[in-house]
């Protein structure tokens, strides 16, 4: 396990703390943040994103989250991870909500996809 030293990685996993013990490693020029294995939530320049689905992406676009957005091979690629509400990043109790909104989308990220059953042959 990598130490952070970045204060705001320390910051970052003092905030998500409310969910559960943080690790952070370094990733890609940035920061994962995980909780119990999973990655909740990763940081990358100087900007904290955490990890959203389909299903909880409209909490935080209402919440005016902005989308985690890089440019690959010349096109803008979107990851589900957005911004948490600015007074979220004040206390760890004003995270909670959106850090269990993050662990609620890497418990379904986490859990096998069902697939499809083909019909048998007679």
């Amino acid at each position: 396990m990598v130490k952070p030293v970045d204060p705001f990685v320390l910051h970052a996993c003092e905030l998500l703390s409310g969910v559960g013990p943080c690790v952070a490693q370094r990733m890609f020029g940035g920061w994962g943040i995980a909780v119990d294995g999973m990655n909740i939530a990763i940081i990358a320049w100087d900007t904290l994103f955490l990890k959203t689905n389909a299903e909880t992406e409209p909490h935080w676009l209402a919440a005016g989250a902005r989308p985690f957005i890089y440019e690959a091979k010349g096109k803008p690629m979107k990851l589900h991870y957005h911004t948490p509400p600015d007074e979220a990043l004040e206390s760890p109790a004003l995270m909670l909500p959106w850090a269990r909104l993050a662990l609620e989308a890497a418990v379904t990220a986490r859990k096998p996809k069902k697939r499809a059953t083909r019909g048998r042959r007679p």
